[in-house]
């Protein structure tokens, strides 16, 4: 039975503990799989750490992670008067590799785990504000909240590192017990008195596997990933071309990359997602055609991705992203694709299309860049034609 607002006193401290109780209860039958507390005292260290990363050229790339941003998510009372708790929340997303079809010789690419189900930011929008709605019901009195997933200024880690929820990896992800890093995190900021939790008292030691691995070396030190090296940023926030010297290192990844979480050993026992709309289904992608999708309009492929991550990646990103997997790939078979997506109307397209030819090689794949050579007017895409057919002797 929950306690009304008249016999819900705080304690001695001052912290209302009914409503901690009641917080914890709420996510666990909403769904998520841990809930830390905090205080909305100011993050001093994560601002001073992530003011050195956008000055030291780190964070390049993302325009909207500047120095104003970091400083109001270090400071939780000048985005919610009157803040004194944040509540963090974790999701699992772990959902199993798909084993491909050994009866069909399809070209795939690899998409991160975190895209292959709903696009997370609603599913979890949608918990966050009905875990304070129905607080609000069961404590007896309207609170004053903020929520967040991913896309406000808040310093979503360093809250879940503080509230208990998990710690600091080296691969600069949070790292849960029994979920690993497999989460998605959202936080609630409140005017509720709420007694914190403990940090956690682990690290990850001596391992640096997830450095070590690492095929681009955008992890460049324990805990500090250059953005601009990083697979996932290359495939999904990059608007423009991929740098050539790169393009061999992101694989056959065409959304994302999990390469440094597949890898670490906390992660070898993490509990799957119980949440239906992480996993893939029919509404989600484990793996990428990528013939199809090289063909694919823009209608059809706002159409295709509706409700999914993937489309933060745009039409032309995913497009390029396909041509450098399919030259990664090296497979004949893509070369009558890649010949036809020379003729596509945008030149990022275009320009991947004849690096990926020029990579796989062969007779068919430089006829089709010369007969390119001859009608392209852009610039850029005839130097890359040009380095094509020269790799492609």
């Amino acid at each position: 039975m929950w306690h009304n607002a008249s016999e819900m006193q705080p304690d001695a401290a001052g912290y209302d503990a009914e409503a901690k109780k009641a917080v914890k209860a709420l996510a666990q039958e909403l769904g998520f799989d841990r809930v830390g507390i905090t205080s909305a005292e100011p993050f001093e260290d994560a601002e001073e750490i992530a003011l050195e990363r956008v000055r030291g050229g780190l964070m390049d790339g993302l325009p909207w992670y500047h120095e104003a941003r970091v400083k109001r998510g270090a400071s939780p009372t000048e985005i919610l008067p009157g803040a004194r708790s944040i509540i963090s929340l974790a999701m699992s997303y772990n959902v199993e590799d798909e084993e491909p079809d050994s009866g069909r010789p399809v070209l795939r690419g690899k998409v991160a785990r975190y895209a292959r189900g709903r696009d997370y930011h609603g599913v979890m929008q949608r918990r966050l504000k009905q875990l304070v709605a129905t607080l609000s019901e069961r404590i007896g009195r309207p609170v004053q909240a903020r929520v967040y997933v991913d896309t406000g200024p808040m310093q979503d880690r360093a809250v879940a590192e503080r509230a208990g929820v998990g710690w600091f990896g080296k691969n600069t992800n949070v790292l849960s017990p029994g979920l690993g890093s497999w989460v998605f995190l959202g936080q609630v900021l409140t005017d509720l008195h709420l007694e914190p939790d403990a940090p956690l008292r682990k690290t990850c030691g001596r391992c640096t596997i997830c450095i070590d691995d690492c095929p681009t070396g955008a992890l460049i030190a324990p805990y500090v990933l250059d953005n601009t090296k990083c697979i996932s940023y290359l495939t999904i926030e990059l608007r423009g071309p991929i740098p050539r010297h790169l393009r061999p290192l992101v694989g056959d990844w065409v959304f994302g990359c999990d390469i440094c979480q597949d890898v670490c050993p906390v992660n070898r026992k993490a509990q799957p997602t119980r949440e239906p709309e992480f996993r893939t289904g029919e509404h989600g992608f484990a793996a990428m055609d990528l013939l199809p999708l090289l063909s694919m309009s823009e209608s059809e492929f706002k159409e295709r991705f509706a409700g999914s991550a993937i489309r933060r990646a745009k039409y032309d990103g995913m497009l390029r992203n396909a041509c450098v997997a399919l030259g990664n790939i090296g497979d004949p078979r893509a070369i009558p694709a890649l010949a036809n997506a020379l003729g596509h109307e945008s030149s990022l397209v275009r320009g991947h299309a004849a690096w990926a030819l020029g990579v796989i090689g062969g007779e068919d794949a430089r006829a089709a860049l010369e007969s390119a050579q001859v009608a392209e007017a852009d610039a850029d895409v005839r130097e890359e034609i040009e380095a094509a057919l020269a790799a492609a002797c």
